[in-house]
């Protein structure tokens, strides 16, 4: 089972067949994802295939890491399977 951990709490857990795999990383269905240590950012970034990437601040334990996770809330067709999804990065494990 995937699972997203940070600071030595589970962040987002899934079945395997509930994420999607899009270059080497997995993206979580929003409702594995534990919305308590999520904390809109102002970053957005843009890709050139997926489209507009909205970030969030982990909080956990009064602990922040910056622009950890991120979605494409409306992806460009070539990526609509991570439409309502979330991905991880900057030190989150990513295990499964």
């Amino acid at each position: 089972m995937p699972k997203a951990m940070w600071n030595g709490v589970v962040i987002a857990e899934a079945t395997d067949e509930a994420v999607e795999r899009v270059e080497g990383n997995v993206y979580f269905p929003m409702h594995a994802v534990h919305q308590e240590y999520l904390q809109s950012s102002e970053k957005i970034t843009l890709c050139h295939w997926k489209g507009s990437a909205s970030y969030y601040d982990v909080v956990v334990n009064g602990k922040t890491n910056r622009d950890a996770a991120w979605t494409y809330r409306q992806p460009l067709e070539a990526a609509k399977q991570i439409a309502g999804h979330i991905a991880f990065w900057r030190g989150i494990e990513v295990e499964g």
